[in-house]
């Protein structure tokens, strides 16, 4: 089982095309840890924001009635793919895993396979 911080490390160095991961709490928005990042993504202000994103998505399948699990969000943008993956499991609820990801150099499906990985891994 890896901590907060070797987990975060990980992604990192694992994700081909990694620009900034987080784990974020998004029941207060804040981010547990960040690694990454550049002057133009600051991971606690995308953290805050995509806590916005994560608690819109879960209120719309309530009011969906949708009795499914959210595996990840994806947010596409022209240089960059954002992933969101709402942890499961023993004390992680309310936590997702935040990746940034340079297009031209990450592999989506395996950035995917490897998050939910690190996940699998992850101890909090």
């Amino acid at each position: 089982m890896a901590n907060t911080e070797a987990a975060l490390k990980e992604a990192m160095t694992t994700i081909e095309g990694t620009v900034g991961v987080a784990l974020v709490d998004y029941t207060s928005g804040m981010a547990l840890g960040t690694a990454g990042g550049t002057k133009d993504l600051d991971l606690t202000v995308a953290a805050a924001g995509n806590t916005d994103v994560v608690r819109a998505k879960v209120r719309t399948m309530e009011l969906l009635g949708l009795n499914e699990d959210i595996e990840d969000i994806l947010i596409t943008l022209d240089s960059q793919y954002h992933l969101i993956r709402l942890l499961k499991g023993r004390g992680s609820n309310g936590l997702f895993l935040y990746l940034a990801l340079d297009k031209k150099r990450a592999n989506l499906a395996m950035a995917r396979h490897q998050l939910k990985k690190i996940e699998n891994e992850l101890e909090v």
